[in-house]
């Protein structure tokens, strides 16, 4: 469970990239209280999987280039593995919208969830930075904050440009 929500290793990037897609998706699909989280974690869980499946595909035709031949399919799988965490990254904010389309929470408490969960997951990979780096707590706190703000700041965009 620690892998899906945080990344592991090289899965750092895919977590964030992964995050910042689910968000994204939820805070541009959200209508307030008419807002379906079925249909939310539906949208969410397709976005992510694509951005996945052209992650893997473009990796793929890089390192095909790259060894001049054809990747053999353990190669393939292998890479597919490595760029996982990009869709492990919805599976707990998926989770809290579809506990509000069971009517578990309330719907809107599913949304706040889904998205806590990504700021909790960007805040922790700023925090895994700093531990790597060493940083001081003072350094540690702007790292993590640079982290969320830039997150935040992606996710804001890409609602603006789709309202």
């Amino acid at each position: 469970m620690k892998r899906v929500v945080y990344g592991t290793g090289g899965g750092i990037a895919g977590t964030v990239y992964g995050t910042i897609v689910v968000m994204a998706v939820i805070a541009a699909g959200s209508q307030g209280a008419d807002t379906d989280p079925s249909r939310l974690a539906g949208f969410a869980a397709a976005t992510v999987l694509v951005l996945w499946a052209a992650h893997v595909y473009a990796h793929a035709l890089s390192d095909s280039v790259e060894a001049g031949r054809r990747l053999e399919w353990v190669e393939l799988r292998g890479l597919a593995r490595r760029e996982a965490s990009v869709a492990l990254a919805a599976v707990a904010p998926v989770g809290a919208l579809t506990l509000g389309a069971l009517e578990v929470v309330h719907e809107q408490t599913a949304i706040r969830l889904a998205l806590g969960i990504g700021v909790a997951t960007l805040a922790a990979q700023g925090l895994r930075y700093a531990r790597v780096e060493r940083l001081s707590r003072t350094a540690t706190i702007v790292a993590v904050t640079v982290n969320l703000v830039l997150g935040l700041v992606i996710v804001a965009l890409e609602v603006a440009l789709a309202h």
